[in-house]
């Protein structure tokens, strides 16, 4: 007989949540869940698939093997799947759910040549298929893996790829041909280059802005309709830069490479401005930005570049945000840094209204850890992602000062 999550794992209760709250991962500690826009939960809302590192009080080094893990949520047990040395310290192995239980992705890689690659795994038979190619986001249906290089990635941001020795990695100068956004056919393995930094550089940008820089590879998202993607590209001087010389982008195109377009420009994110997403209508992206050059708003713009609004023109954008399909309700998180952090590393998890202004504290919780690590790249971002039926949020936090996973219900909220 199936427990509950109260019969099955501990309720987090401080600060006075506004939701029901679980702590799963007390039986395996060190585990988080990959990232703002593919959640955790396994689609039929059974499982749980996590990273586990195996320490938390040092950087990884280049070849120490991670855990890819899961929490069942009906018997309350936890086992390990896998192991992968291909992961980075945010994101982990990018652990996803394809469009069942049976279909679990995650990176691993080939430590004699470095050369990180997307596993395809059954985690109920133990089938295992290793992909060409690299796998940074899933398509909803499973089929195609879109990813930049994993490996280059640390030029612009550590802890987003994968762990290589600096020698290892690939430099790219200027806006080269032979480098951009990759596709990965998740059942044939097969890999391609479908948009390079050479045509980015040639059909959307000024040519003589971007002299002297290097084009590189970050986030990449597909809509919850598989039909576009979004990519965020950086642009560093040649031979590196500090954090406001990377000058991120937005770009959005079709599987096929089509409709390129240049949804938010690196002027207008140079105002003040991180994290996009997309909307539940797969047309618009939704991010933190300042339109006004002064106040962080959550803005909507359409993927061509067009039209962009406030969402609501009183709500602090802060964190993670991600729109419900009722097109009405937003969560997300803050830094552990943020505006809306205390002195004792806490940070709450909003619930916004975007109709009526309001806002929710579903949680307050410690999302600083013991340690962060240089360039804080052992922080705990919360990173709130729903489940497939939009009641459920995964995130991850530390109360104790070491990583878990967390998984409130906010039914009752929405």
């Amino acid at each position: 007989m199936a427990m509950s999550l109260d019969e099955a794992f501990p309720r987090y209760d401080q600060q006075n949540p506004a939701a029901p709250i679980w702590c799963i991962t007390t039986a395996m500690p060190g585990c988080w869940h990959r990232f703002f826009d593919t959640s955790p939960i396994s689609p039929s809302g059974r499982y749980v698939a996590l990273t586990r590192m195996m320490h938390e009080d040092r950087a990884p080094e280049p070849g120490e093997a991670a855990e890819v893990v899961l929490v069942d949520l009906l018997d309350g047990t936890t086992r390990v799947v896998a192991e992968t040395n291909g992961w980075d310290t945010q994101l982990g192995a990018q652990v996803q759910w394809g469009p069942t239980d049976r279909d679990l992705f995650f990176i691993d890689m080939d430590v004699a040549q470095w050369q990180p690659f997307g596993v395809r795994l059954d985690p109920e038979s133990g089938e295992r298929r290793e992909l060409d190619g690299p796998l940074y986001m899933v398509s909803p249906d499973g089929r195609t893996a879109a990813s930049p290089c994993l490996r280059r990635t640390r030029l612009t941001q550590k802890g987003y790829g994968v762990i290589v020795p600096d020698e290892a990695i690939p430099r790219n100068h200027g806006a080269v041909d032979d480098d951009g956004l990759y596709l990965t056919d998740t059942l044939t393995g097969k890999s391609k280059l479908l948009v390079s930094y050479r045509r980015i550089h040639d059909e959307l940008l000024d040519p003589a802005a971007y002299e002297g820089l290097d084009l590189y590879g970050f986030h990449v998202k597909w809509n919850l309709q598989g039909t576009r993607l979004q990519f965020v590209v950086r642009s560093v001087p040649a031979g590196g830069g500090e954090w406001s010389s990377r000058r991120p982008m937005l770009v959005t195109m079709r599987p096929d490479g089509s409709e390129l377009h240049l949804a938010v420009p690196a002027e207008l994110w140079a105002r003040g401005g991180h994290h996009p997403n997309w909307t539940p209508d797969g047309e618009h992206v939704m991010m933190n930005l300042k339109l006004d050059g002064e106040n962080m708003r959550l803005v909507a713009v359409r993927y061509d570049g067009t039209n962009p609004r406030a969402m609501n023109d009183h709500l602090l954008g802060t964190g993670h945000p991600s729109l419900h399909p009722n097109g009405r309700h937003v969560i997300t998180d803050e830094y552990a840094h943020g505006t809306l952090a205390d002195e004792a590393g806490t940070t709450p998890l909003r619930l916004l209204d975007i109709e009526t202004g309001e806002e929710t504290r579903v949680a307050r919780i410690r999302t600083r850890p013991d340690l962060e690590g240089d360039e804080k790249i052992l922080r705990v971002d919360p990173h709130p992602a729903w489940d497939s039926d939009f009641r459920r949020v995964a995130f991850n936090a530390c109360p104790s000062g070491k990583r878990d996973v967390f998984i409130a219900h906010l039914g009752d909220l929405l």
